[in-house]
Order: structure tokens, then sequence, then C-alpha cells
């Protein structure tokens, strides 16, 4: 396949090198609006394109994505506000669209276990639960969207809880979620039921990007000649 990536940061190029490791082309690099604006014929005959920009920018990309016809998978978070609407746009053009908050294959096992737990909790009130984050200081957006992910698995199952709230929280009924920005983290994620007599840890630490990396390409693969809107559900169940 020919690939772009759209931002070029420590992701995109760990992307990059993934890709080509598995016989793609990575044909162009959008690190700016004027990349754009140069290399937009380049990008219109590529086959997909990798978003792992920044939150302000990231939207944009996708609908200039789908102006000109390249499917594309998003790992960028920070912006799940606006994913409502962009996934209706993109089913009524009939375009194509991934997004994960994680692509790692451990993470969304981490998902599938975060969900069933919640669900047994449910029979447990002494335990309270809460969500730890940690990731390296260029991290944009806090909470991850990993973090957020997660906490809407517990909100979906756990009768006890409505939202969530980034630190201490004021209410019984909010699941606090803790961010922590430090050296060069790769993401430590953990879902903690604390009670008066014991602690019940689910826990996911990534040892580098490499494994985000390759599955934002398996991803891209997966994608290549579909049409809608995908998950990383769809692409475990496939």
């Amino acid at each position: 396949m020919e690939i772009a990536i759209l931002g070029y940061g420590r992701m995109g190029k760990e992307i990059a090198e993934i890709a080509e490791e598995r016989g793609h082309e990575v044909s162009v690099v959008i690190d700016s609006s004027d990349d754009w604006m140069e290399n937009i014929d380049k990008i219109r005959d590529c086959d997909v394109a990798i978003d792992f920009s920044t939150p302000d920018v990231v939207v944009d990309n996708i609908f200039k994505c789908f102006n000109i016809n390249v499917p594309i998978v998003v790992g960028t978070t920070g912006w799940y506000d606006q994913l409502e609407s962009v996934v209706h746009d993109c089913c009524q053009r009939e375009q194509s669209l991934f997004v994960a908050s994680n692509f790692s294959i451990g993470v969304n096992i981490l998902f599938s276990i975060n969900k069933k737990l919640a669900e047994i909790m449910n029979n447990h009130p002494e335990y309270d639960v809460s969500i730890n984050e940690t990731h390296h200081i260029h991290k944009l957006d806090a909470p991850s969207g990993t973090a957020i992910s997660l906490a809407q698995g517990i909100i979906e199952n756990l009768e006890t809880k409505e939202e969530w709230v980034l630190n201490e929280c004021e209410s019984v009924s909010e699941l606090p979620i803790y961010s922590t920005r430090e050296g060069e983290v790769p993401g430590i994620h953990e879902v903690k039921y604390d009670s008066l007599v014991d602690t019940i840890v689910i826990k996911h630490n990534a040892k580098s990007r490499k494994g985000f990396a390759l599955g934002a390409v398996i991803a891209a693969e997966f994608l290549a000649n579909k049409k809608g809107y995908y998950t990383m559900e769809d692409l475990l169940k496939a």
C-alpha cells in the first residue's frame, strides 16, 4: 500500500518504520498546513492515511481526507467531543474512517477485562473504583483517550458510576481519572478497585511505542478498500 502519514512526531516516525518493514511505501508525510498544499496530489493517490497529529488539527485532517476519498486511520486523541458528528459525516458521504484511542492489542484486551470486572463489581459496593494513567511529557491531552475509554467501559457496566472527572471527584457517582505526565513514559493505565480490606488492580504498561505503531499499520491494512466507520473491536473480530 501507499501510505500518507499525518503528523510526524515520535509515533509518526515509528509508524513509518513499521509500515516499511511490512512492505508498504510511505509516499508522503504531512506535518503542517503547507505540507497539505504542496502534496495534495500525492495524498490523493495514497491507499490510506494514518493520523497521529494533534487535537487541534486532527478533525481538519479527517475532513480533508474525506474530500479526496482517502481512507483515514486516526490515533490522535483529545477530539472525541466531535466524534459523533465526524462519524455521521463519514457514513453520509460513504467515506472510510478507523478510530482508536489505543492500537495496542494488549490494551484492547484490557478494555474487555475492564468491562467484565465492572459488571462483577455491581455485586460488591464496598469497593470504589478509580483510574490512573501516566504518559510522557509531550502528550497534549489529559486524560488520555485510553483512560476515557476505560472510564466509559466502567460507566456502561457499573451502576454506581455516571460520569468521569479529571482528578478528585465530589460525588460517589463520579469516576476519577488521575493523569500524570513525566519523562518519556509510553503509557501506563491502571484501574483500581479499593476497599477497607484489599485492593484489586488491572494494569497495562506499554514498554515502547512499537505496539501502538504496529496496531495502527494493521488497522490501515484492514481499512483499505472498505467504506464506513470502524474501531479496534471490528479489527479484533476480523
